[in-house]
């Protein structure tokens, strides 16, 4: 694991501190410009030419990282400071084996095994980090989803055990439903479909997810550093919009601090950790955990200051450098800068090439902007991007995100120009 330290070399020499993201979507592209601006050395894997992030990284390698020689050969050639997986589609023997030989793996090869899959994760949280989640059992055939759909109760949700984004998940209304949420899981799922989670339906009031980062103070202390927790709702099981901060109660954010702690002591290592978690009045359970920078997160662009987002905190983080913090009530506090929204631009066409309009209005509109992460091809419900506001109340923020998100066009060369108007598209979402 990296040590605490207070200098930085530079980028292409052989002075360089070195990075290697396995997986380099629109997460990966914001390490990749946080590490560019400390003058870190970033190298960007993925399974397509192109990516977010090797568009912004010094060196890129196109690869199926489920493939161990693919990735023993791009580490040993590389041999980077840190390896930061981005992605659920890892060999995680890999992971275990370069760790082994000595290479710091973000935030550690346990946590990153135990994360990207929903049993493993489900486990840990309720019987070793011991907070509370919803009721859950599994199923590895037809049967025994009806078997198991009936324990937990309607209506209930299904997942496939290894998978992201809310691919392969149904929310499960009835009986009926079920022949199409085991078809969901098998033919959506990004991971592994080999068995199903199946979980109580919690009537939260709003769902959240908590940053939480471990990283060494200024004495060279491991620490956990919270920032506030960051609001989200989804459709069809993936973000669609985000706000920070969440408005919750002061208890339920005191206990969103202490179950988050639980977690990621049990899961330990260096880096930033996106919780998800459930909050109903001042009851609050946890749902899942990604051990890295969240796609709720990116709000962190606005609400926090500059060079403090989720990816700089994570950044930092690896790099073995201090994040400032202010001890209350017993938790290390990160400070935020104003009250932000984000809501995601997705394609509701399909091709190569996508062109975005209605940037002269988006655009326009004050303190709001966009991010378009540059993926170079579109199909029907992919994030291409996403409007960031901020103002003096997250409600305003969340408005005008909202509002920008819906100015924006999409075509493809193949395709008609095709407005983001919500009322319009939500059938293809």
């Amino acid at each position: 694991m990296i040590k605490p330290r207070d200098e930085l070399g530079t980028a292409t020499t052989d002075s360089a501190q070195k990075i290697i993201l396995l997986g380099s979507g629109e997460l990966g592209k914001e390490i990749a410009i946080e590490a560019q601006r400390l003058g870190v050395e970033v190298i960007a894997v993925d399974r397509y030419a192109n990516s977010p992030a090797m568009q912004v990284a010094h060196r890129s390698y196109v690869g199926d990282m489920r493939n161990a020689d693919f990735l023993f050969s791009v580490i040993e050639r590389e041999k980077p400071d840190a390896i930061i997986p981005e992605i659920e589609a890892i060999n995680l023997d890999a992971l275990f084996e370069l760790e082994k030989d000595g290479y710091f793996v973000v935030p550690n090869a346990k946590a990153t095994w135990i994360a990207m899959h929903r049993e493993r994760t489900r486990e840990t949280l309720a019987k070793e980090a011991k907070v509370p989640t919803s009721r859950y059992t599994y199923a590895s055939t037809l049967d025994e989803l009806y078997d198991a759909c009936e324990k937990i109760g309607y209506p209930c949700h299904t997942k496939a055990i290894m998978s992201s984004s809310g691919k392969g998940s149904y929310f499960v209304r009835g009986s009926e439903d079920i022949p199409k949420a085991w078809e969901e899981a098998k033919r959506k799922a990004r991971g592994s479909a080999e068995k199903l989670i199946v979980e109580e339906h919690i009537d939260f009031d709003v769902e959240i997810t908590e940053l939480a980062v471990r990283h060494y103070d200024e004495n060279g202390e491991i620490v956990t550093t919270f920032p506030k927790p960051v609001g989200h709702y989804q459709i069809d099981g993936d973000y669609h919009s985000s706000w920070q901060p969440a408005e919750i109660s002061e208890k339920a954010e005191r206990e969103v601090y202490r179950i988050a702690k639980r977690i990621t002591d049990v899961l330990g290592g260096l880096g930033l950790f996106g919780i998800e978690m459930f909050v109903k009045g001042d009851k609050v359970w946890a749902n899942e955990v990604s051990p890295r920078p969240h796609d709720t997160g990116m709000v962190t662009l606005a609400s926090h200051p500059t060079g403090f987002s989720e990816f700089g905190l994570h950044l930092r983080a690896v790099l073995g450098l201090p994040i400032p913090g202010e001890w209350v009530d017993g938790y290390r506090l990160f400070p935020m800068l104003t009250p932000a929204a984000t809501h995601v631009i997705k394609a509701n066409v399909s091709g190569y090439s996508p062109r975005f309009r209605g940037l002269a209005k988006a655009l326009g509109v004050p303190n709001a902007t966009v991010r378009l992460f540059g993926k170079p091809e579109a199909y029907l419900g992919r994030r291409l991007g996403v409007a960031i506001a901020w103002g003096e109340e997250v409600g305003e923020a969340k408005r005008k995100a909202e509002m920008v998100a819906h100015s924006i066009g999409l075509r493809t060369r193949s395709s008609e120009w095709h407005s983001q108007d919500y009322e319009k598209r939500k059938h293809l979402l």
